[in-house]
């Protein structure tokens, strides 16, 4: 019987493996698709998959469902990369998938083209032993989540709300483990909100500062107020808002010129203690208090969501122990991802992947090991909830 375990294991393995390299072969850098979704789309199709591609402008979209019922469980991901980088520095080539002491090695093997083959693949044993599950079975997947996420996830989700289709539960393949797979479930994300913040002076001759006003001199007080407030104090699921001022140009060159403006980039990530409208409401009031003369343009990059309860966090966490024997902590720090888009909907959203410790880094890499665990809770949790 344990033979018989472990045979299926390395053929899972080898399945694995093989699908993460067909994909990371292809040079998919954002937001460039460089055919990672026809493997897909082929390899669905036989599963009896309904297959729609969703061009906006530069972005290649694929959704994909199987069965029928009311409530509609998502795998969604992408297939885009960051640019590899100074190629001098990787072991490697970075489209060329490479294997070394138990790890695969290439751009997108922790983000997220492993995640994508573990998906896939538990997908595939999922649907061979039971191929009538209730309920929807879906796949949204984009070429757009690295770069500008502007025809991506969002306008899938736009087109799907238009038609009267929603998700009930979305799992988002981020690599979201710090240690060991499965350490971290991301149940949401902060908020980002960025200001682009141009402060205005009069130019002058630095000889003659009475005829003239300097807009960093102006600028420096109202940047640190900002920088040194307390926009809230987080709450059990998310820490303290943080500003951080990201970018600061002034100047003509010359060393004799007072500016005639000073602009700031500031970026928010923030707790669901505050919404973005209170946070523009309190910088202009800082702002004004200081009396400056500036123009401020705002930038939403998502909300912050939050999925502390439901069936779909149980069943990820009861996954997740029973394949990997510890107990994953619940977490919402880190970036932004599609989860931002599609939360909204009211889908329960949580996030599960691989340790991120190299992700957009040069000699990128995941644990073989890894990706078959990952299988196997992805493959446990569609058991959970598609099964009767």
């Amino acid at each position: 019987m344990l033979n018989l375990l472990n045979s299926e294991h390395d053929t899972l393995t080898q399945e694995i493996v093989a699908l993460a390299e067909q994909l990371m072969a292809c040079p998919s850098v954002s937001p460039n698709d460089a055919g990672c979704q026809h493997i897909i789309r082929d390899f669905l199709t036989p599963l009896g998959f309904q297959i729609e591609t969703m061009q906006f402008e530069d972005t290649t979209n694929l959704w994909a469902t199987r069965g029928q019922g009311e409530s509609v469980f998502c795998f969604a991901g992408h297939t885009d990369v960051v640019p590899p980088g100074d190629l001098s520095q990787w072991q490697t080539d970075p489209f060329q998938p490479t294997h070394k002491a138990g790890y695969l090695y290439g751009r997108g093997a922790a983000d997220m083209k492993g995640s994508l083959a573990a998906m896939l693949i538990a997908t595939k044993h999922f649907v061979s032993q039971h191929p009538n599950h209730q309920d929807i079975l879906s796949f949204l997947i984009t070429s757009d989540e690295e770069g500008d996420y502007v025809n991506g996830t969002v306008k899938v989700i736009d087109t799907l709300k238009k038609r009267g289709e929603r998700l009930t539960w979305a799992v988002v393949g981020e690599p979201t483990s710090s240690d060991q797979l499965g350490d971290v479930i991301k149940i949401g994300r902060r908020g980002s909100l960025t200001g682009h913040l141009t402060i205005f002076g009069t130019q002058g001759h630095v000889a003659y500062p009475h005829l003239a006003n300097n807009p960093i001199h102006l600028a420096a007080p109202a940047l640190a107020e900002l920088v040194q407030t307390t926009w809230d104090h987080g709450n059990r699921f998310f820490p303290a808002t943080s500003l951080q001022i990201v970018n600061l140009q002034s100047g003509s060159g010359a060393t004799n010129v007072i500016p005639s403006q000073c602009v700031a980039s500031f970026n928010f990530r923030y707790a669901s203690e505050v919404t973005h409208e209170q946070l523009q409401q309190r910088v202009a009031a800082i702002l004004d208090q200081h009396q400056l003369q500036y123009d401020l343009k705002w930038h939403l990059s998502g909300a912050p969501f939050l999925t502390s309860s439901g069936k779909l966090l149980e069943a990820t966490t009861a996954a997740v122990q029973t394949v990997t024997g510890h107990r994953p902590r619940l977490e919402t720090t880190g970036g932004t991802s599609d989860g931002r888009f599609i939360a909204p909907t009211g889908a329960e959203v949580i996030e599960l992947g691989p340790v991120n410790a190299t992700i957009h880094q040069v000699n990128e890499r995941v644990a073989v090991k890894d990706l078959t665990q990952l299988a196997l809770c992805y493959q446990k949790i569609l058991e959970r909830l598609l099964i009767c």
